[in-house]
């Protein structure tokens, strides 16, 4: 992902919006998610100003409902839902579609989807029947390939970052991998599901 985002070490740049003392537990969440949170937003809006306004909005109403989040069955699932309602109501305001076909990772995902289903096609054809494959994913499938293949994140970070299982993880993998093979009308051989570990 692009090395251009601002650092997320400093705390101070993601809750500055928050005018109290962090809890200690908030820190350490923001600490280890907050990376993952920047380079999702980015890769789906495209742009790194709007990325970094959308995650400082998502820390900043974690910090203010803290307790309640941590109430939650899964706080790491409540962050993840918020920070996707975020990304999602930046990008219906702004009248955009997800950004994820102008990244360059999205050539890391092309390439990498495409060799667990073993196809060659032309280029051009390839990416954007891909494009529309991935994109058509039911949500949590989706999310998954982004983390996985154009983030690259490992499957038992991606269970984290989510808030699932990592058996979830495997699952959502698995089935969207048939439905892009199914949709490019290939094959998925049974050795192409090995876990990204």
């Amino acid at each position: 992902m692009n090395t251009d985002l601002p650092s997320p070490d400093d705390h101070g740049e993601y809750l500055a919006e928050v005018r109290y003392t962090l809890p200690p537990a908030l820190e350490a969440f923001h600490d280890l998610y907050v990376k993952a949170y920047l380079n999702y937003a980015h890769a789906m809006l495209g742009d790194k100003a709007a990325a970094v306004a959308v995650v400082r909005r998502c820390f900043s109403h974690l910090a203010l409902n803290w307790e309640r989040v941590m109430r939650a069955e899964s706080p790491e699932a409540y962050a993840w839902a918020l920070l996707k309602a975020r990304v999602d109501t930046h990008l219906r305001l702004a009248g955009l579609d997800p950004q994820l076909v102008e990244t360059a990772a999205f050539q890391r995902t092309a390439r990498a989807v495409l060799e667990s289903v073993r196809c060659k096609f032309e280029v051009m054809e390839t990416s954007l029947g891909l494009y529309t494959a991935i994109a058509s994913l039911p949500e949590r499938q989706y999310d998954v390939i982004v983390l996985l293949y154009v983030l690259g994140y490992p499957s038992y970070r991606v269970a984290r970052i989510m808030g699932v299982e990592r058996d979830t993880v495997r699952s959502h993998r698995r089935l969207a991998k048939r439905r892009i093979a199914q949709k490019l009308g290939l094959p998925l051989y049974a050795d192409a599901d090995k876990e990204k570990e």
